[in-house]
């Protein structure tokens, strides 16, 4: 398997609706960080997570997380 491209090295806070969502793995996404189907040059897939209410998130950019696609501080040691 491809290692995921840093994106960024710091979550990205967002307020999200409730509804289901694609978060890049791969780190080529100029949409980060969702998914905008640049993982298709890699062997890495996007990951679908789903939000049930209104709230919000700190999505990983690193990739590095072990709490996918949630942000758990990998990114400070990088």
């Amino acid at each position: 398997m491809s290692m995921p491209k840093i994106a960024f090295k710091e979550p990205a806070s967002l307020e999200l609706e409730p509804g289901n969502y694609w978060w890049c793995q791969c780190g080529l996404s100029a949409n980060q960080p969702f998914c905008d189907g640049s993982h298709k040059t890699t062997d890495i897939l996007p990951l679908q997570f789903e939000i049930s209410e209104k709230k919000r998130v700190y999505l990983c950019q690193c990739k590095q997380t072990g709490n996918k696609p949630f942000c758990d501080g990998t990114h400070k040691s990088l």
